[in-house]
C-alpha cells in the first residue's frame, strides 16, 4: 500500500501538513482532498471527499482530520463500506485494522501532536487485516448491517 488520501478541516489542516510531509518522505503517494488552509469549512464535506477514492479503490485507507476526530469519524462511518475509527493510541490503530478492517483513520487536531500522530500512522499503515473466522464473521455482520439500511 503505497497510495493514501488524506484530508482535513481547518481545525485539523495544520496536524494533516505535517502528516503528509512524514508520508512523503516515508514514500508514500498522496491524494489530498483538502482543506488547503485554516479557512472554516464543514468536516461532512471533507469526509465524502475522503471516502471516494477508497470506495473506488484508488486508495486502501484514508487518514481524516478535524478538531476532535469525532464529527470526521461520525460522517465517514455514514458511507457503505467505510469503517472509521478515533485512534489517539498507537494500540487502537493497529488493532483496528487487525481485527475490525478499519480503513479510515481519524485524528483529532486539536488532541493529538505531530510526534504520537506520527507512531499512530506508522501502526495503522503497517498493520494488515488478521481474517481470523471470528474477525470475518464480525465485519460480515456489519456489511449485513449496512445493507439493511
Amino acid at each position: 500500500m503505497k497510495k493514501i488520501v488524506i484530508g482535513g478541516d481547518h481545525r485539523g489542516f495544520p496536524l494533516k501538513e505535517y502528516i503528509k510531509d512524514i508520508l512523503n518522505k516515508k514514500g508514500y503517494e498522496i491524494v489530498d482532498v483538502g482543506t488547503c488552509n485554516t479557512d472554516a469549512v464543514d468536516y461532512p464535506d471533507i469526509a465524502s471527499d475522503l471516502v471516494k477514492p477508497i470506495l473506488s479503490g484508488e486508495c486502501e485507507r484514508g487518514i481524516l482530520i478535524c478538531g476532535s476526530g469525532v464529527g470526521a469519524c461520525v460522517a465517514a462511518n455514514k458511507f457503505k463500506g467505510i469503517r472509521a475509527g478515533i485512534c489517539h493510541d498507537v494500540f487502537s490503530a493497529h488493532q483496528g485494522v487487525e481485527d475490525d478492517a478499519m480503513n479510515v483513520l481519524c485524528l483529532g487536531g486539536g488532541i493529538v501532536g505531530p510526534s504520537l500522530a506520527t507512531d499512530i500512522i506508522d501502526a495503522y499503515l503497517k498493520a494488515e487485516f488478521k481474517g481470523d473466522d471470528r474477525y470475518k464473521r464480525r465485519l460480515q455482520k456489519i456489511k449485513m448491517i449496512e445493507e439493511s439500511k
